[in-house]
């Protein structure tokens, strides 16, 4: 494939990433570490992530146990957890925090498949504005030394990835929206 469209589709295969990493903090009944991935604490007056200031384990399917390495943190993560979009109130013994994620509803699930297939079809918008980048970049090229063929062609490798990816992030839906919909 032509290094031209291949800074194309690595912009593509970004794009699936960070919708993989979006459905990541997701939660889907089960506790996942990952929910807690974007919640920073304040460490010594720094935003820092969470993970980077306690332990975190899942000891058993639906709870979350957030060790502390320094015992006056258990505030502050707490706050943190509090102040964040999660929708969990942690509980701690002083020493360690827990939450527990609650069964959800058929209702809570509908919900989060709707959620799910918005970012999908924004991951989807991505995708295209990028393939339009490389048309654009590929009609610049037209006016060039470059013959119309030769556009042509890469014109049709730009939709086949395009279309590779694109068929990625329906599959990715399909596969998130099933988990959360298995109870």
């Amino acid at each position: 494939m032509d290094e031209r469209i291949a800074k194309y589709e690595d912009k593509m295969n970004k794009t699936l990433k960070n919708l993989d990493s979006e459905f990541g903090t997701i939660r889907a009944g089960r506790a996942n570490p990952h929910v807690l991935d974007r919640i920073t604490v304040d460490y010594y007056g720094s935003p820092t992530p969470l993970q980077q200031v306690a332990n975190i384990s899942v000891p058993e399917a639906r709870i979350i146990q957030i060790q502390p390495w320094e015992a006056k943190m258990v505030k502050e993560i707490e706050k943190a957890i509090n102040m964040s979009d999660l929708g969990i109130n942690p509980t701690n013994d002083g020493k360690m925090i827990r939450l527990v994620f609650p069964e959800l509803t058929e209702e809570r699930r509908k919900e989060l498949v709707k959620d799910v297939k918005k970012k999908g079809e924004a991951a989807k918008v991505a995708i295209r504005n990028i393939r339009r980048d490389a048309n654009d970049m590929l009609k610049k090229l037209g006016k060039g030394d470059v013959s119309e063929d030769e556009i042509k062609d890469m014109e049709d490798a730009v939709q086949k990835v395009t279309d590779k990816f694109i068929k990625k992030v329906d599959e990715a839906v399909e596969v998130k929206s099933k988990e959360i919909l298995t109870v």
